[in-house]
């Protein structure tokens, strides 16, 4: 890939792209006007990049632009995390220390599902007769106890040669005390192996847990070869298109990263999907004064939730992709349930199932005309009068209303439905409130463990198919009011956009804050290395950014804990304030547990540190689109057994201060807005809706 060059991008225009199973969405935002263009492609699932390539001509077209006007380009994307879950990534071979050749296989004895008899461990991503191992040992205290010689560097080089092995990981015992003893490993390897990808655990991610940091560093290794090879040839495609901005790509925290960095480290891209759309997210959430938001993004194969408190979306360090536990800083994001794709079916039981199959891009589901027999959800929306079959993606995409009317009524047959003109109708609002049902649950199930009541919270939908869902959410958990962003269809090419540059750094350290009175000191020297490290790193991501900072943070516990609670350190560059890191440690113990202990040790096991680097806001502007008359006119909404004659509005044509009564369907480009009998809603000074259940709140 070739070297960026200087960007600014408060001139000319920034673009996002977010790749989805479905449609590929882009956004391009002027940057001196705010002016917002949105755009939907159909998405290429055996080549994402073919989908940018076609997309973004037409994007400039309507934008008025022309190639050489875009500054900056911010794409997301699921390739790694597709190539882990289909098992599509490099051959892998793995080196460990002596006697951990059954650490994949070992992992942390841990079944999926304890109460079952039928359950299967992932398969490890490295076959076991290809983990081998070497007399490198280092000690607890990180001294070394012995190293490798040349000659079983030759023999594990040999092996590796002869299985055809794509990647490496290097996996030591207590790596993250002496993470050069790994790196001089993998470089030693690497000179045997010239063509293969070799990484260390300690190099990606040196925290304690044996398990979890070498499958880190497996997966990187795993991804890498798929991921650069996609990222080359989406530099290509697009700098063919005339377009000379540099790329960056969406990371797990919320962040973005140069294409070089995401080529390099494409485990932070892995979870990136729905982080940018929890940003914007957040971004409008504060806009219209709300500061608690649980968040339900519904794309076209799946929907997730996450939650925003005080404009700021949660985060964790743990989380998993498929089995494998991930111990990455990540935006929270969990899976809830179906997507507009998801397959509508019958076991043979006769109950009626949604997903977890999807119809995706192709064929689609039964509506598209494109070959798809199986009814999803999006054809219930369409049955049910949810979607016009006219105007969908803004008249681009007709959709055959008669198909997915016979595709649901063989669904209703199967589930005992009587004959007759409405079984069709009935057997989609049957699907909807399965869909609804398994939603709401795992919602409030989610919120519950967070020990917080679903009901104080503000649902905001986004995805196409969110704001088409979400009130049948709200009003079945007790819910009173959503915010539904200006643009919620592209939510996430538009989080992408606003997005700053960020990376996470972590250090496993030990102390004893009641014992140890030098730990002040030796803290803030840590501290300060991982700040420098940061800072070079940062000062290498292109010359977009404004200016940087630092965030440091403590993992803590009570001595004798086996968990930790996350506490944002006061550093001022120099020290670090460990009375007022011990005094937030209680207060947050006492917040989450109801209790605090003063009498026992505080212990700190891990020091983090986030460098973001902020890139210029984009101007706010009013939503784009020609207005017309807000109300298109008015057609039946079937739920609950009844056809409710509802409204037709243009979201573009809606001022700030207009309101409206449900039942109405809201039709904008990148999605419709159901709003249910015994809800109303209006247009704040954001440009945002927000809808309220009639009555008292």
């Amino acid at each position: 890939m070739t070297d960026q060059s200087p960007i600014h991008p408060q001139t000319g225009c920034r673009i996002g792209i977010d790749v989805g199973g479905t449609f590929t969405d882009f956004v391009l935002a002027d940057a001196a006007t705010g002016a917002i263009t949105i755009f939907k492609e159909p998405s290429v699932p055996q080549d994402p990049s073919a989908s940018v390539e076609r997309g973004l001509p037409k994007l400039l077209e309507r934008a008025g632009r022309r190639p050489e006007d875009v500054r900056l380009i911010v794409h997301g994307t699921t390739i790694g995390l597709n190539a882990v879950i289909q098992r599509r990534g490099a051959k892998m071979g793995l080196v460990v220390s002596r006697g951990m050749r059954g650490v994949l296989e070992i992992g942390r004895s841990q079944m999926p599902n304890a109460f079952s008899y039928l359950v299967d461990k992932e398969e490890p991503l490295v076959r076991r007769r290809l983990v081998l191992e070497t007399a490198t040992r280092i000690l607890e205290d990180g001294s070394i106890e012995q190293s490798a010689i040349d000659a079983e560097l030759d023999a594990i080089a040999d092996t590796f040669r002869a299985a055809g092995v794509e990647a490496v990981g290097i996996l030591l015992l207590h790596s993250y005390r002496r993470p050069d003893v790994e790196l001089d490993l993998a470089a030693r390897l690497k000179q045997r192996l010239p063509n293969v990808e070799v990484t260390a655990s300690a190099a990606i991610w040196p925290e304690q847990r044996e398990y979890e940091r070498g499958l880190v560093a497996l997966m990187n290794a795993y991804v890498q070869p798929i991921m650069s090879s996609y990222l080359e040839r989406l530099d290509r495609r697009v700098k063919a298109l005339g377009i000379a901005a540099p790329i960056y790509i969406t990371a797990n925290n919320g962040g973005t990263l140069s294409l070089a960095t995401a080529a390099e480290r494409p485990i932070d891209t892995l979870l990136s999907g729905p982080a940018s759309g929890v940003v914007a997210a957040a971004v409008s959430a504060s806009a219209s004064g709300v500061d608690r938001v649980v968040t339900v993004d519904m794309g076209g194969t799946s929907a997730d939730m996450s939650v925003i408190v005080a404009g700021e979306p949660e985060m964790t360090n743990s989380t998993h992709i498929g089995d494998f536990p991930i111990i990455l800083p990540v935006v929270n994001v969990s899976a809830i349930g179906a997507g507009g794709g998801s397959i509508v079916w019958v076991d043979d039981y006769g109950v009626l199932k949604i997903g977890p199959a999807s119809a995706g891009a192709d064929p689609g589901p039964v509506c598209y005309g494109r070959g798809g027999t199986e009814p999803t959800v999006t054809d219930c929306y369409l049955v049910s009068g949810f979607i016009d079959p006219e105007r969908f993606v803004g008249g681009r995409m007709r959709l055959d209303i008669e198909a997915a009317r016979a595709a649901l009524d063989r669904i209703g047959a199967r589930i005992g439905l009587p004959e007759g003109p409405d079984r069709a109708a009935r057997a989609a609002e049957t699907a909807l409130r399965v869909t609804t049902a398994v939603m709401t649950a795992e919602l409030s199930k989610g919120i519950a463990q967070r020990g917080q009541d679903l009901r104080s919270f503000t649902l905001l939908p986004f995805g196409g198919a969110g704001p088409t869902q979400a009130n049948l959410i709200a009003d079945t958990a007790g819910l009173s009011r959503m915010i539904v962003p200006a643009r919620p269809g592209t939510l996430c090419a538009l989080g992408a956009i606003m997005a700053d540059v960020k990376r996470d750094y972590v250090r496993t350290a030990f102390f004893d804050l009641s014992e140890d009175a030098t730990a002040g000191s030796h803290i803030a020297e840590l501290v300060a290395g991982l700040a420098r490290d940061a800072g070079t790193w940062i000062d290498g991501e292109g010359d977009l950014l404004t200016r940087h900072d630092f965030l440091v943070s403590f993992d803590m516990r009570y001595h004798g804990q086996a968990f930790n609670l996350p506490v944002v350190a006061q550093w001022n560059g120099e020290s670090v304030d460990i009375a007022a890191a011990i005094e937030d440690f209680h207060r947050a113990h006492e917040r989450l547990y109801h209790f605090r202990d003063l009498e026992a040790s505080v212990e700190i096991t891990t020091i983090r540190l986030r460098v973001t680097g902020y890139v210029e806001p984009i101007r706010s502007a009013a939503a784009g689109g020609e207005r017309t008359a807000p109300v298109l006119g008015a057609r039946d909404l079937y739920w609950k057994g009844v056809a409710h004659r509802a409204t037709v509005l243009s979201r573009n044509s809606l001022a700030v201060g207009d309101t409206f009564e449900g039942p109405a369907i809201l039709e904008q480009e990148d999605t419709t807005i159901v709003v249910l009998p015994g809800w109303h809603g209006r247009v704040d000074p954001a440009g945002n809706l927000i809808i309220d259940k009639a009555g008292p709140r």
